[in-house]
């Protein structure tokens, strides 16, 4: 796989190609490629071979903000470079021209994204994709300059370059040295008025729970988003904990990944520890995947089954009401509790197998316990409608706003965060009306409309024959001599015609309409993680690091967030 990346390009939310950038070869056009990129049936996969095309062509996709990033290649190449490519092309885009990402903002600065681009890929070849490094390199002109563009003047030369340009028969100045050494995830010569630094850990739930209660799988994906404001070339020391200490925060850090910018040889030696030097701005630190379920060595009984803490559960009852056409849908909301004491959080951990784990927060470091308790916020819950149901009628909801759309197939229920913010239990029931309890009523003999109902061509019609013994004894003769098919079907005409107005099968009158099968939950929770994970300390190792003014003591700063979009799934019966 020798390849490498041979075009990029860029198209708006109307699919209108908005830009194209050729590295190298001769790939096929935009024009090309859309159509047959189209023609697949969303949600489309992120790579795409495309057989018709000549050469054979190998389509590479994303999607962000609306805009759609293709890139073709003819030749083998590694799947994930090109991908991974493409999402670096969108951080830096959104650097250089903020986000969120706009059509109208690439189209008015051309020039700096051919600039980016062509820094980021020579003639295929990843280059520089570091948003700090091309800082240094592509200049993105300001309101001054694009002010006096818009009258015919030139603009106004920089600090930088004006420092450096030397006048005729005069020997150029030299250049600024730079302070410590170059890193091409960071500019040099960083400047700060306010030394800052910030911290965010996020992580995404997926949990599946059984109809019984019992939780299928329960997963956290983290992200430790981090934002550097600090003169120079600091050297930082990132601890972090959870609880159990070492054994318990190796078990919650499971596939840990990181920026370049860790050093990983002191993350072997000391797990929970991250000593790097970051780069200027926003970026993300690191990343884990935490298994919220623990693992038994013996063998389960009802005493340590597995049970997941959560802020928010639910628990849907279907086969309701005098015709068994309701369901109710009920809400318990679970205010997660600050940093406990000691001695609650081991009798708490001695009941449950997860409390230790689930049921503690993630302070910020440097507070006192008393902290801000975390805040329940943007709770809602979807249930999906199974087709065969036609509406929905009685949607009633104690608290927050219910909304059936026959069109989306499922009820939102929504709870703002003044009703999430106290716990409880909410409560939502509604009647599920079928598609066939208009003409479910066969005793009529009609369809609801006075006209009689259809019959299948294959039932016999409806007729009565008078009982007698003599063509019993006749017929129980015939059966003697005649072949075992013609008895077979002289025993089902007996037993069809014996029955008085059979055109169909009536259906069970205890069978309800179709109900509701699962139902997804999100929430976001401020101030708590459910892996338990926190930050211990953050410090500037003054030994490693370079430029840094003396007494610098940068304002530090740590929140936490716990959110499911969707992605607590619970099952029913």
């Amino acid at each position: 796989m020798g390849g490498g990346i041979e075009a990029v390009y860029i198209f708006d939310q109307h699919n209108n190609s908005i830009l194209q950038h050729v590295y190298n070869s001769r790939p096929a056009s935009a024009s090309t490629l859309l159509p047959l990129y189209l023609d697949h049936i969303a949600p489309r996969p992120s790579l795409i071979y495309l057989p018709n095309t000549s050469p054979p062509t190998l389509l590479f996709s994303i999607l962000h903000s609306n805009l759609l990033f293709l890139s073709p290649t003819s030749v083998d190449v590694e799947p994930l470079l090109v991908l991974e490519f493409l999402h670096r092309v969108v951080d830096v885009l959104e650097e250089f021209l903020g986000a969120p990402l706009l059509a109208s903002k690439i189209e008015g600065s051309y020039d700096v994204v051919a600039q980016l681009l062509g820094e980021m890929c020579d003639a295929g070849s990843v280059s520089n994709t570091e948003p700090n490094a091309l800082r240094d390199i592509v200049e993105v002109p300001g309101w001054m300059d694009k002010l006096l563009g818009g009258v015919g003047l030139p603009s106004v030369p920089s600090a930088s370059s004006s420092s450096t340009t030397a006048l005729p028969f005069q020997k150029p100045a030299p250049k600024a040295q730079t302070t410590g050494p170059q890193l091409p995830w960071r500019r040099a010569n960083v400047r700060h008025t306010s030394n800052e630094l910030y911290v965010d850990i996020v992580e995404s739930l997926f949990v599946t729970i059984a109809p019984s209660g019992r939780p299928l799988a329960a997963f956290a994906n983290g992200s430790i988003a981090f934002t550097s404001k600090i003169s120079g070339v600091p050297s930082l020391l990132l601890t972090l904990s959870a609880p159990g200490g070492k054994t318990g925060l190796e078990r919650a850090l499971e596939l840990p990944v990181f920026h370049p910018c860790v050093r990983l040889a002191h993350w072997r030696d000391r797990p929970g520890e991250l000593s790097f030097v970051p780069p200027d701005g926003r970026f993300v630190l690191a990343g884990y995947e935490v298994d919220l379920l623990p693992s038994f060595t013996t063998t389960p009984s009802a005493t340590n089954l597995p049970s997941l803490s959560l802020p928010v559960s639910l628990e849907i009852r279907t086969g309701l009401g005098p015709n068994n056409a309701d369901f109710e849908a009920r809400l318990t909301l679970v205010h997660p509790s600050g940093t406990a004491a000691p001695s609650s959080a081991s009798s708490s951990s001695s009941r449950n197998p997860l409390a230790g784990r689930l049921g503690t927060s993630s302070p910020a470091f440097g507070t006192s316990s008393s902290s801000a308790a975390p805040t329940l916020e943007a709770v809602s819950v979807s249930i999906p409608i199974p087709n065969a149901a036609r509406t929905l009628n009685d949607l009633r909801a104690t608290r927050g706003e219910a909304m059936y759309a026959p069109g989306d197939r499922a009820v939102e229920w929504r709870l703002s965060t003044k009703e999430a913010s106290g716990s409880g239990t909410a409560t939502l029931r509604c009647t599920v009306i079928a598609d066939h309890d208009a003409d479910d009523d066969y005793s009529d003999g009609d369809d609801g409309n006075g006209d009689k109902p259809m019959r299948s061509s294959f039932a016999p019609l409806p007729s009565t024959y008078d009982y007698d013994e003599a063509d019993v004894e006749a017929d129980s003769r015939a059966a003697t001599t005649a072949p075992a098919p013609v008895d077979s079907r002289n025993k089902k005409h007996k037993q069809t015609t014996n029955k008085k107005n059979s055109v169909r099968p009536r259906k069970p009158t205890t069978a309800g309409p179709p109900m509701p099968t699962a139902a997804t939950v999100s929430f976001a929770v401020r101030g708590w993680l459910a892996s338990g994970v926190r930050v211990e300390s953050l410090n500037i190792d003054t030994r490693a690091s370079r430029g840094l003014s003396e007494g610098v003591k940068p304002y530090k700063g740590v929140k936490y967030l716990s959110v499911s979009r969707g992605g607590v799934e619970v099952r029913c019966g």
